[in-house]
């Protein structure tokens, strides 16, 4: 293995855990699919702490969330009784795997919860008109979570089937759009 290739796998897991963070996945979880979409082989979960300098309490914990996600799987290998890893390469996959999982974990209880704000503020018949503008924020809220849901629930089929033809073809309407509606604000 060269210098340059582990350099380059130590910066891609570096990268990935900081991008993954930012999209509110757990670092560690996402370092350790870094580690086993760069490597070729699979690899067992004291290579796994070894590389990473993680306790075995964590590399267990992300690796059980990383099965559950289903975004890597287990390798047994005959006469060996370690478990091995190795990750989902598809980008598609991995990708449609993480929205559903955000939206599924995150979006959809959130707009639970604001529905229950919602009941707790009509419980007295919402008489003053703080208690009215409150639950119109709430609903624009919720109807905004609502949209945001179907959304990527119309835009994760064609993830699923790689149509990257399709979301350029998208992705060009919506620059058009924004380019035209620029030029007319600034009356050209």
């Amino acid at each position: 293995m060269s210098t340059s290739y582990q350099q380059a796998v130590d910066q891609f897991v570096e990268l990935w855990g900081e991008m993954a963070s930012s999209w509110g996945i757990n670092k560690t979880m996402s370092q350790i699919h870094a580690l086993l979409y760069a490597e070729s082989h699979p690899m067992d979960t004291d290579a796994i702490m070894d590389k990473l300098d993680i306790s075995r309490g964590n590399a267990n914990m992300n690796l059980h969330r990383l099965l559950e996600w289903e975004l890597i799987k287990k390798v047994n290998y005959p006469r060996d009784r370690k478990d091995y890893y190795s990750a989902e390469t598809d980008i598609w996959k991995i990708v449609s795997t993480i929205i559903r999982e955000r939206q599924q974990r995150e979006i959809a209880p959130i707009r639970d919860e604001l529905l229950e704000c919602i009941k707790t503020l009509e419980k007295d018949g919402l008489q003053d008109q703080e208690s009215k503008d409150f639950k119109q924020r709430i609903e624009n809220y919720y109807d905004f979570l609502e949209m945001f849901e179907r959304f990527t629930d119309a835009l994760l089929p064609y993830i699923n089937k790689k149509n990257l033809g399709f979301l350029k073809q998208l992705i060009k309407l919506v620059e058009v759009k924004e380019s035209l509606k620029d030029s007319f604000k600034s009356g050209n």
